[in-house]
């Protein structure tokens, strides 16, 4: 018979092992910090820029209490993590929740649930994500194990963008003018620039590595509006994740990142450990008419060896990073990542529903905005350019059932079918609606979304396009029109990708599908900030099912009040 005390052992690990419950706290709070040659004060979480690593086991729940000391408000997203059934903690301002004010707190339930690898966290009101944000590392349960060669070592790697203007004036003065937002002035690893900017020197980004080792890089691109290209010289990268899933194993010399997504990848210290090798990161961008950041942020690789000796300028390495328009590299990068696991994807759906991402204009008096000819410079899902609540949000509308709020007219396909990627387009097409809609969608439905880029207003650029609340399969992309009767015939149903954040190439489109079994409020959005700002989103509300695990979780006690 066994011990009474070894029973209890056991017991107390089965439970600490199935329902272990981490517990932050998130401190937000304006501090100095110099780069550039100039100092500002920059909103934080606890100070740090970037912001602390989270840590959790797959299906963990992690509770963060989130207090606001800033001057501004703030709400938080948990970029990647589904949070089944608990939109309330999802984060977005006015889409799940009235915003965390000055002195004020709010405790985030964050329920992990099919989540394998890398996530991330960040704020989600106005453009706050800019300097609060980090990284989430989310680790197999044991028993279970990865599905490729542990690492020696981790390497949490966040690529991000620096103003040296207070980002808050940055977006008041695009908001208020109709032009486009300042470009920032720097692009960063890790929170540094790198030697090539002005007083950078000490200012770079180093990772020592060790000989016949493995370096497993956790990686986010952070940045506000830009795909990043980004290389290490002599150094080939392993994809083994992207978004928080694993992926087949993708050797590659340089990887294309958009922002809000997350890559997991192996660096294998193989080369002369005598030399120094440059990390680099700069902008893939496809249209040259629309104004960017064109330059190169620079991170150190040194070997041990080598990290105490003095290399010559002619022993250290640059990396090879496609040029900044090369959309075949970009793309070419994006298609060739391949879900782990086979035949995942929903083969038959119930509900196909396409949308234009498109940049618009509107109308100013006497044309008396910056943007193109006076105007104001939108952007819109078909032909809808969404208008954010400012006294209540969706959800707390939704399940308290508050009228007037939002309506449930978003359309099913573009109200306006034109030549969507012509050169030269009407006038007229260039203006959308203005208004809050929203997509209703019953629990359990196989769905296909099909996003259409257009070339409206200068000729259409990328769209890395976020969805809350799932995970989705990229099944189809491509240039050009697309063609409901001959394009799904080639679509990747075997093994097509399992992400968050799909990149909609310029002037062309892309398929995901998924199944709608989270019910909630979930938001969808391009994740350039600036598109966002403009209204490049919708919001879809799954309904309950009729299980009790199919529905809702009640609101939280200390949700922010609405006023």
């Amino acid at each position: 018979m066994s011990h009474p005390f070894f029973i209890f052992l056991l017991i107390s690990l089965f439970l600490y092992n199935s329902c272990t419950a981490h517990h932050y706290t998130f401190t937000v709070k304006e501090v100095p910090y110099k780069k550039l040659c100039s100092t500002k004060k920059i909103l934080t979480v606890n100070g740090q820029f970037p912001g602390k690593t989270l840590k959790a086991y797959k299906g963990d729940t992690i509770y963060v209490k989130v207090r606001n000391r800033a001057s501004e408000n703030i709400t938080m997203h948990w970029h990647g993590v589904e949070q089944p059934r608990n939109p309330w903690s999802d984060g977005p301002e006015y889409i799940t929740q009235c915003p965390i004010r000055p002195g004020s707190d709010f405790m985030y339930e964050v329920i992990f649930s099919i989540e394998d690898t890398t996530v991330w966290w960040h704020a989600h009101s106005s453009w706050t994500r800019a300097t609060v944000h980090g990284l989430i590392f989310v680790y197999p349960r044991p028993p279970k194990s990865l599905p490729f060669p542990k690492a020696d070592h981790e390497v949490p790697l966040i690529l991000g963008e620096w103003w040296k203007k207070d980002v808050r004036e940055v977006v008041e003065l695009f908001k208020s003018t109709g032009a486009a937002p300042n470009v920032s002035d720097a692009l960063t690893i890790n929170g540094h620039p790198g030697f090539l900017y002005p007083c950078s020197k000490s200012d770079t980004f180093e990772l020592t590595v060790k000989k016949s080792k493995t370096y497993r890089i956790r990686m986010v691109n952070a940045a506000m509006n830009l795909i990043l290209f980004f290389a290490i010289a002599k150094h080939s990268l392993t994809v083994v994740a992207a978004d928080g899933h694993y992926t087949k194993p993708l050797n590659a010399t340089y990887i294309t990142i958009s922002p809000g997504q997350t890559l997991d990848l192996l660096l294998h210290a193989d080369q002369n450990p005598k030399r120094t090798y440059y990390m680099a990161a700069r902008a893939y961008h496809s249209n040259s008419a629309i104004n960017f950041n064109n330059s190169t942020t620079i991170g150190i690789l040194r070997y041990t060896s080598s990290k105490s000796n003095k290399t010559s300028s002619s022993s250290k390495r640059y990396p090879k990073l496609p040029y900044y328009n090369d959309t075949s590299a970009a793309f070419g990068f994006f298609t060739k990542i391949k879900a782990l696991y086979s035949r995942q994807a929903p083969v038959k759906i119930s509900r196909r529903i396409i949308s234009t991402v498109s940049i618009n204009l509107l109308t100013c008096l006497n044309n008396s905005c910056e943007g193109p000819n006076g105007s104001r410079l939108a952007a819109s899902m078909n032909n809808i350019s969404y208008v954010t609540p400012s006294h209540v949000d969706i959800l707390k509308a939704y399940y308290y059932h508050i009228k007037g709020v939002y309506g449930t007219r978003f359309p099913e396909f573009p109200p306006l079918v034109f030549n969507f990627t012509a050169e030269d387009q009407p006038l007229f097409l260039q203006t959308p609606r203005l208004a809050t809609e929203v997509k209703m969608i019953k629990y359990g439905e196989a769905l296909e979304i099909v996003l259409q880029g257009t070339s409206l207003v200068g000729g259409g650029i990328d769209h890395p396009m976020h969805l809350h609340g799932f995970s989705f399969y990229v099944v189809g992309v491509g240039f050009g029109n697309y063609n409901v009767t001959e394009d799904p015939s080639n679509y990747n149903l075997k093994d097509p990708p399992y992400r968050n954040t799909v990149t909609v190439p310029i002037n062309g489109w892309v398929a995901i599908r998924f199944i709608a079994d989270n019910p909630g409020v979930w938001f969808m959005h391009c994740h350039f900030d600036r598109h966002l700002s403009w209204g490049m989103n919708v919001v879809f509300i799954v309904k309950n099912g009729r299980g009790l695990n199919q529905q809702i979780l009640p609101p939280p006690p200390d949700l922010p009040p609405c006023y």
